[in-house]
């Protein structure tokens, strides 16, 4: 690789982690060709990509963006590949779907908005946390449930005192 393609690389990787709060590094080694069209595939439909990169090139890359990314620097060594995503959750379901019948690719490390999780122990973990999207609606359906209760109640009642008024009026004096 010259030092032109090197050079070219190290921006695309840093215009990728810029435009992407959320990334997995992993280890795909020993996959077959097949098994990583298969994942690629898999990616894909899910919207996530993946790609193989030197360590050095994704050391450069993080390096020069000046943010704090010395907690990922220590994953990159022996064979990576990156998926970048706009949910942090979906690369974790997407891995624990694939590894279903296969034994990589491995997860070494997880940078999801400014957090980190390394190791693949942390791959359920991963996999359980919900995106923002998610927790908006929880909050939201957290918020109207209180409204709905009162709303009911006052609907509910004024149901009972119609229906005593007008029972009351028909009733022979």
């Amino acid at each position: 690789m010259t030092r032109e393609e090197k050079a070219a690389e190290v921006a695309e990787l840093k215009s990728k982690f810029e435009n992407s709060s959320n990334f997995y590094i992993t280890d795909s080694s020993a996959l077959t060709v097949a098994d990583v069209s298969e994942f690629r595939g898999m990616c894909h439909e899910k919207g996530i990509e993946f790609r193989v990169a030197k360590n050095t090139l994704i050391k450069k890359a993080l390096e020069s963006m000046g943010n704090d990314y010395e907690d990922v620097y220590p994953a990159l060594s022996g064979p990576t590949a990156l998926i970048f995503s706009e949910v942090g959750n979906v690369p974790a379901k997407v891995l624990k779907e694939f590894r279903k019948t296969h034994e990589k690719p491995v997860l070494k490390l997880a940078y999801i908005d400014t957090a980190v999780y390394s190791g693949d122990d942390s791959l359920d973990a991963l996999s359980k946390v919900k995106s923002k999207e998610e927790l908006i609606g929880d909050v939201l359906g957290l918020l109207q449930s209180p409204a709905k209760n009162v709303i009911s109640a006052l609907k509910s009642g004024g149901d009972t005192i119609a229906g005593l008024i007008k029972t009351l009026s028909e009733r022979p004096e």
